[in-house]
């Protein structure tokens, strides 16, 4: 079955919504045109309901099926926010807002769940209700974790819930998916290191503390080598050293570290944060100081359920050809706060293909609208075949 002839006829409209949020980047929770734009195109597409202001701007829109027997429920997840970026594309669309880009592609996530969303209020061949979900504040706000604390899940009655996500370098127009594990979690973590400052021309008279800060680096990332077991994903990256001085000539009192944990096990994850915590205490006190660590759990590992995993790959095959689809694709080490609605509902998330396009987070990326009909079909196969109406 190949993609809903309806969205061939929408693709200039939903690209043109997608332009223009490309033109107006909002960060975080800092959503409010995106978010207001987003209620009101539901409104105008005739959701049943429309809630603004969960998560604090995300928005959900209420979408009932043709028939009225099945309690079924199933959420869809777009994010809306964008990155502090300057963007480097040069497009006639590119970003109004110097530092803030789009340039992760939540702006097509955004406009196709919104296509998709106009399809099915239109159509409403479906048994049952379809929740659309626009979230903010995916890169690192945890706009998912406030969207399910503010009761997204059980005011709903949600009882699965789908994620998609553009990715570049894989085929124009392709799948991927596997069960399992599919993304990350990720930990930040800050280390302060406490010696004795003092003139750089007597080093015996201090506790050198950018000399405990590099050994404290080096004795880290043992972990990884010789603790972690090398066939689980474990990246522990130091991304930035800074001390007190300034100066030429000072050896600095006080240095901090800070950087991030990326993990797909939950054991080690909890091993690593142990691991940590008894080489930093122990490298600094070999050298006389003491240091500190300071760890953050963030987005949790992204686990897509086996049951929807499955469905997911029986609505791609649906769409494309089963060379255009990879079943099992391995786990990346980036990670997704979809993660925390998928600890509360069983569902999966899927990566649709961005082509040769510079990659995410990168100043000259940009979402390809070519995939703005297939993202759709996507969603609204996905609710149909979840919840069909009987004949």
């Amino acid at each position: 079955m190949p993609i809903v002839n309806r969205f061939a006829d929408l693709h200039d409209e939903i690209t043109a919504w997608r332009q223009d949020l490309h033109a107006h980047p909002e960060l975080l929770f800092d959503t409010h045109r995106t978010s207001a734009s987003v209620a009101e195109k539901l409104r105008a597409f005739g959701c049943d309901d429309v809630v603004e202001g969960l998560g604090r701007t995300g928005v959900v829109g209420v979408i009932k099926g043709k028939a009225a027997t099945s309690a079924k429920v199933i959420g869809l997840r777009a994010d809306m926010d964008a990155l502090p970026i300057i963007e480097t594309t040069g497009l006639d669309y590119a970003s109004s807002e110097t530092g803030k880009m789009h340039a992760c592609g939540h702006d097509g996530h955004t406009a196709m769940l919104l296509g998709a969303a106009k399809y099915l209020c239109e159509t409403r061949r479906f048994d049952g209700t379809a929740i659309v979900i626009f979230q903010p504040a995916e890169e690192g706000g945890g706009g998912g974790r406030e969207m399910c604390e503010d009761g997204l899940m059980d005011r709903f009655g949600i009882q699965e819930v789908y994620g998609m996500h553009n990715m570049p370098g894989r085929k124009l127009g392709s799948f991927a998916i596997r069960p399992g594990p599919v993304m990350a979690a990720a930990d930040l973590f800050t280390i302060r290191v406490e010696g004795m400052g003092g003139h750089a021309a007597r080093p015996n008279t201090t506790i050198d503390t950018t000399l405990v800060a590099a050994q404290i680096v080096i004795a880290l990332q043992s972990i990884a080598s010789r603790t972690a077991d090398p066939l689980d994903g474990f990246v522990l990256s130091v991304t930035g050293i800074r001390t007190e001085s300034d100066t030429f000539n000072v050896i600095p009192q006080r240095a901090t570290m800070k950087g991030t944990v990326r993990t797909l096990n939950p054991a080690l994850r909890d091993q690593a944060e142990a691991m940590m915590e008894q080489i930093i205490t122990n490298t600094a006190l070999a050298y006389g100081a003491k240091a500190s660590l300071d760890y953050v759990r963030n987005y949790p590992v992204t686990v897509n359920a086996p049951a929807q995993t499955a469905f997911a790959l029986e609505v791609a095959n649906n769409l494309v050809d089963p060379s255009m689809i990879e079943p099992n694709t391995p786990p990346v080490m980036g990670a997704e706060d979809f993660s925390f609605m998928l600890e509360e509902r069983p569902g999966a998330m899927i990566y649709i293909g961005n082509g040769d396009s510079a990659n995410l987070h990168h100043p000259d990326y940009d979402f390809d609208d070519s995939i703005i009909p297939l993202g759709c079909s996507y969603w609204s196969r996905l609710v149909e075949l979840a919840m069909p109406l009987k004949v």
